[in-house]
């Protein structure tokens, strides 16, 4: 058989190391002993889960070229794919006979003889490798949670200052020696209430600010709208919908913007509302019709006979006909519906037996790849220590000067503390990875359990491992289910609710056999 290596790293970093060696002499080894003959050996730097992956579908085009079936020969499932997105273009080459997918560390060839089995632990490797994304974006999301909780700014500073790198190779953010006063001034001018929003973008264009973005445009009355509506200028930085004091040099005194406020609001312009409450659904759930978010909204009843308050959870579904008007639904009837198809999964004990063997005997390829990944920055690390003794020994043989080394100092540090902070994400993405994987097969013994268990957040994790495509249609959900775990749900059971068609192109389960290809 003719056969494809591939070979990817997700980084520069990972290129000059030695996972690429690594992995081509393994593989074509592989290749040897199974009398393969090897037409090509693509090596891919890119990530498998951001952009178009050009060079993957280069090879993709290559191996669609060839007169017979070839394999397609990667060290893990997770080389090829972190997500089911790619899963379209294999599922149909492996179906139409154009291509094998050989996995050297699962031990798992994909064809199109392969057995129900490796097909699901296909799916389950697939969704594993999705899973150990996810919790890096969620290590990611801590970071700036807990860079928010210490004062620190994680986006593009506002008008007036600027983003800087401080003696350490952080960044910082300090205030604009030349545009700063000028903000300053439009505040004050602002607050006497002798001047519009029109006025006042004039002035900011006689004196030569302009917007910070890469046109370099001129300040309009939406940007002085926003100006006047941010608090980072008295010292507290709102990062979606909520509000940490920074620990940056303020421009302007909170009573100055309170002023400005009053000014703003007497000329009619009101703030903005946030939503009150944090719900399972926010940001997931869209209308099916408008294609807009469903915002989660709560609502408070007091009962004039007995002064006792009551708060309503509800779901406001934009009017198709309307889209300033709103219907809302309970939002304990949604979860109801949810609940409905988390009740519905079955999982036969024969393959709920033989999956978990599968995952116990096999590495399964994130534990290789975590290995790779800390080796990786662990080399770096100790390639920048070495840089910083030998600026030391250039500065005290006084070869540089000490202004050159505290700068590379700077910058060498900071890339160590960057790199510290990924050991980290790593190790504690590879710590959950087998929970999670352990927590998708539960599903199908206790999944109602997790669910009502869980707080929203843990509610919304579960519902992104089990849904796409979620959205509702009056009053009812529209949902495909997550590969793998389609296979174990019987749809048919839920007849209140739509399900939509799968996003993989693949068919969803009816009745029958829960392998069914």
């Amino acid at each position: 058989m003719k056969a494809i290596i591939l070979i990817r790293v997700s980084s520069k970093e990972q290129e000059e190391g030695h996972s690429l060696n690594a992995q081509r002499m393994r593989l074509e080894e592989y290749c040897s002993r199974r009398n393969m003959e090897v037409l090509q050996v693509f090596e891919i730097v890119e990530s498998s889960t951001r952009g178009d992956r050009k060079e993957f579908m280069q090879m993709i085009e290559f191996a669609k070229k060839q007169p017979q079936t070839v394999a397609i020969v990667a060290d893990a499932v997770d080389r090829i794919q972190r997500s089911f997105k790619d899963s379209v273009y294999l599922d149909e080459l492996v179906r139409k006979g154009k291509i094998e997918l050989h996995f050297y560390r699962e031990g798992r060839i994909i064809g199109q003889n392969a057995s129900a089995m490796d097909i699901m632990c296909w799916d389950f490797a697939v969704m594993g490798a999705k899973s150990y994304v996810l919790q890096l974006s969620e290590n990611v999301k801590r970071s700036v949670e807990w860079k928010l909780r210490n004062g620190e700014f994680p986006s593009k500073a506002p008008l007036g200052y600027l983003n800087v790198r401080n003696e350490h190779g952080k960044s910082d953010i300090i205030i604009d020696p030349e545009r700063g006063p000028v903000v300053r001034r439009i505040f004050e001018a602002y607050a006497t209430g002798a001047y519009s929003i029109e006025a006042m973008a004039q002035f900011a264009h006689e004196n030569g600010i302009r917007n910070k973005n890469k046109r370099n445009s001129r300040i309009i009355k939406s940007h002085l709208h926003a100006l006047f509506q941010n608090p980072f200028y008295y010292g507290v930085m709102v990062v979606k919908g909520k509000e940490y004091p920074h620990r940056y040099e303020p421009l302007i005194s909170k009573e100055l913007f309170d002023h400005c406020t009053q000014i703003r609001t007497r000329w009619g312009e009101r703030p903005n509302k946030l939503v009150k409450y944090e719900s399972p659904f926010r940001g997931l759930l869209r209308c099916a019709v408008t294609g807009m978010i469903i915002t989660p909204e709560e609502k408070t009843k007091i009962f004039p006979t007995t002064g006792r308050e009551v708060t309503y959870r509800y779901l406001g579904v934009p009017d198709p006909k309307n889209i300033k008007r709103k219907t809302y639904i309970r939002e304990e009837k949604v979860l109801d519906q949810v609940r409905e198809v988390i009740r519905s999964f079955h999982m036969p004990d024969d393959i709920h037996r033989e999956v978990m063997g599968y995952l116990k005997e096999s590495s399964f390829c994130e534990r290789d790849y975590h290995a790779g990944a800390v080796e990786q920055l662990e080399l770096e690390r100790k390639a920048i220590q070495a840089k910083l003794d030998r600026l030391m020994d250039l500065l005290l043989s006084e070869h540089i000067t000490p202004d050159e080394h505290n700068r590379k100092r700077g910058q060498l540090q900071g890339r160590q503390i960057e790199l510290n902070e990924l050991i980290i994400k790593h190790s504690e993405a590879d710590h959950s990875f087998r929970d999670t994987i352990t927590s998708l097969l539960t599903l199908a013994n206790r999944g109602l359990q997790l669910f009502d268990g869980g707080n929203f957040e843990q509610k919304r994790k579960l519902m992104n491992l089990l849904f796409s495509n979620l959205s509702m249609r009056g009053g009812k959900l529209e949902f495909s289910l997550q590969k793998p775990m389609d296979q174990f749900v019987n749809l048919t059971t839920c007849t209140e609710w739509w399900a939509v068609e799968d996003s993989n192109l693949r068919p969803l389960p009816c009745q029958g056999s829960a392998l069914t290809n």
